[in-house]
């Protein structure tokens, strides 16, 4: 079977929509995968601000931006497909939407973007919601990337995505992945103090010197001391991390330095935890994706640092490393218009793997 998707996705560095037409194959039960087309589309500075205060409306004026992000989010593929020439090709959109909300321990999360305004806008089937249930049967909706993960991307004995949030999946007989750390959220919150958009290719954090009093309190933080299956709300790093650097009063490249080694720091820790629970022999590999895996001098830390621990980071062509995880929404929608198991509850805890996503069918009858 052949399914061409669009998968979208709006992560918590809000640097704006990525899209990812793909073209998907199976198999007698393997899969394999083509990205035909890309882009990101950047937010304007309005928008974002938008995003970035949500939680902080009124229910009457957040779900009012909610149904006006979904038809923005349908505009926007209209748009995608025409610069592409994709009419008539493309049979499913899933879309992550923006999220604002996640508390997991109260069986909730929200992510922006109605489904229904993307399919009025689109007249294509949509699939939203993509951790709704999952959190509904107790797990912590988060991360979902692993299941695109494990039968589009195998031979990796590790999958860390440096996103917004860093999260690292575990590639063995049980499949296992959660949030690490904050990432370029707060690397891209301090540029922002200093009119920049991110730091290209590390080199303001690379000037700086670390500060080691901030970096123990940063590394004392409660979330890294629970075990797994654990996920972060976008307020861990804005509401909680942000603000010990911000009130330390630190220079701009001191304070990066000081977040890229607490990164890499508990990056390492994560990996090493893991292989006391699930040793392993020889090199292994990890495949590093996500805006951060561009980030030069973080891969170089991260390199060393997990080289001396026997693991070699590959950063693979820039197209996956930008577009993972949206073209694995598109996969998450495939398997959902297949009905077939798309998150799994050995990453999340939920009480069983399940099929999420809502379908909003666009075509007319």
């Amino acid at each position: 079977m052949v399914y061409r998707a669009i998968g979208l996705m709006s992560g918590s560095s809000l640097d704006g929509l990525d899209i990812a037409f793909t073209e998907f194959h199976e198999n007698a039960g393997t899969w394999n995968y083509e990205i035909l087309e890309t882009v990101c589309y950047p937010y304007t500075p309005d928008l974002m601000q938008r995003l970035k205060n949500a939680t902080a409306l009124s229910a009457r004026d957040y779900l009012l931006l909610h149904v006006e992000y979904g038809h923005y989010i349908g505009k926007e593929v209209n748009r995608f497909i025409e610069e592409n020439g994709l009419q008539y090709q493309v049979a499913l959109i899933a879309s992550h939407g923006h999220t604002t909300f996640h508390l997991p321990s109260q069986k909730m999360t929200a992510q922006l973007g109605d489904g229904a305004a993307i399919a009025s806008e689109t007249n294509l089937p949509v699939v939203t919601d993509l951790r709704a249930l999952d959190v509904a049967l107790g797990g912590e909706g988060a991360p979902i990337v692993p299941i695109g993960e494990r039968l589009l991307l195998s031979g990796y004995d590790y999958f860390l995505n440096l996103g917004g949030i860093a999260n690292i999946t575990v590639n063995g007989e049980k499949y296992i992945a959660f949030d690490v750390c904050a990432a370029n959220r707060v690397l891209n919150m301090l540029a922002d103090k200093i009119g920049k958009e991110f730091d290209e290719d590390g080199q303001l954090a690379a000037s700086g010197k670390i500060n080691f009093t901030i970096l123990e309190k940063l590394n004392g933080l409660e979330y890294y001391k629970q075990p797994f299956p654990k996920s972060l709300a976008n307020d861990f790093g804005t509401d909680t991390v942000f603000p010990i650097l911000h009130n330390a009063s630190l220079s701009i490249p001191d304070a990066m330095r000081t977040y890229v080694e607490h990164i890499v720091i508990q990056i390492k820790n994560v990996i090493l935890n893991l292989n006391k629970q699930l040793p392993a022999t020889g090199k292994q590999q990890l495949l590093a994706t996500g805006g951060g895996a561009l980030n030069t001098f973080l891969i170089e830390r991260l390199t060393k640092e997990l080289l001396a621990i026997n693991i070699e980071i590959i950063v693979p062509e820039k197209e996956l490393v930008n577009y993972k995880e949206a073209m694995i929404m598109a996969f998450i929608g495939v398997l959902r218009w297949r009905q077939e198991y798309n998150v799994l509850s050995s990453v999340t805890g939920a009480a069983r793997d399940s099929i999420n996503g809502a379908l909003w069918t666009g075509q007319e009858a």
